[in-house]
């Protein structure tokens, strides 16, 4: 007997712009439909009209109602299902996923960005052959996911991955006479404000005495220090450690088999050699360091991720 056809809609939702891709096979390698809108930003009603048109318009080449899973930025409440988004403010304090559920008539799984990336590198990625891996990007902010067995991990605030929240520690401010900066997300010193490309770039321009608006973006300041520009081999090690810690934290809590970098500084090919032996420094000796792997479908692994989360949403329901 013919099994019947599947499709499955991953939809990455950015500041500016939604894509919806669809794909066609269990693995998620097929692609069958894509689309791309601009992201309305101001009216919650005209956000759910372009997600509805897109999965609609899915529906209609494809013959088919696919499974829909969507990549949010932000978070979701867990108590309440409201968002909090400060790249799409139309979704600030809305109930998403019943929205569009009630639009659509099918389930709708939402995650963030990190999630989905996690998740599609824990399936057929760069990680599909160990039993745990953490997705760790490393962009504009520094975020990530936790996968199981191929299962996503949330907790219970569905806060599981965000280890860019974590706290520098004080050794290490004292040690690189670091200042504490205030993060948008209400705290003081997270290490997304010194990990991630944003806080890269940002210790550069404080110990160079530059302003906010000066300064130099992350491959001039590795193209300096490939060079032997004294300040600038100085941040790229003090960096090197700071994200070296913060990953080290992650095998300490979690203890994954793997960890797989995403976002901008992925592309930074001398990380997969020197970190495991940064994070080493911050471990006991028995511990043993996971590889750290760059991932494979890169820009792909949103709509990738979010597919995967309504595969396994309406296969678990």
């Amino acid at each position: 007997m013919t099994k019947p056809a599947e499709a499955h809609y991953g939809i990455d939702i950015g500041g500016s712009k939604m894509e919806l891709v669809a794909y066609g096979d269990a693995a998620l390698l097929q692609e069958r439909f894509r689309k791309r809108v601009a992201t309305p930003g101001h009216s919650f009603e005209a956000f759910l009209d372009a997600v509805c048109g897109l999965v609609q318009d899915a529906d209609a080449a494809l013959g088919l109602q696919g499974s829909v899973g969507l990549g949010a930025p932000g978070v979701t409440d867990p108590r309440t299902g409201r968002q909090l988004s400060s790249n799409v403010p139309a979704l600030n304090g809305q109930a998403l996923a019943p929205a569009l559920q009630a639009r659509l008539g099918r389930p709708v799984a939402i995650g963030n960005d990190c999630q989905c990336f996690a998740l599609s590198e824990a399936h057929g990625g760069a990680a599909a052959a160990y039993p745990s891996m953490f997705g760790a990007i490393i962009g504009t902010g520094a975020g990530g996911g936790f996968c199981q067995q191929g299962q996503l991990l949330r907790g219970r605030n569905g806060l599981a991955g965000e280890w860019g929240h974590s706290a520098l520690p004080a050794l290490l401010q004292q040690k690189y006479q670091l200042p504490l900066w205030s993060c948008a997300c209400g705290l003081t010193g997270c290490l997304e404000r010194y990990v991630s490309g944003t806080g890269y770039a940002a210790l550069y321009r404080h110990f160079a005495g530059l302003g906010a608006a000066e300064g130099l973006d992350v491959p001039a300041i590795e193209a300096l220090a490939e060079a032997a520009e004294p300040l600038a081999l100085n941040v790229r090690e003090m960096h090197l450690d700071l994200l070296a810690y913060g990953l080290a934290q992650l095998v300490l809590i979690e203890d994954p088999h793997v960890i797989v970098l995403g976002g901008g500084l992925s592309k930074l090919q001398r990380l997969y050699a020197q970190l495991p032996e940064a994070m080493s420094r911050h471990l006991f000796a028995s511990v043993q360091v996971p590889e750290v792997l760059p991932p494979r479908f890169g820009d792909a692994a949103g709509t990738r991720g979010a597919a995967l989360l309504g595969m396994q949403r309406t296969h678990s329901a």
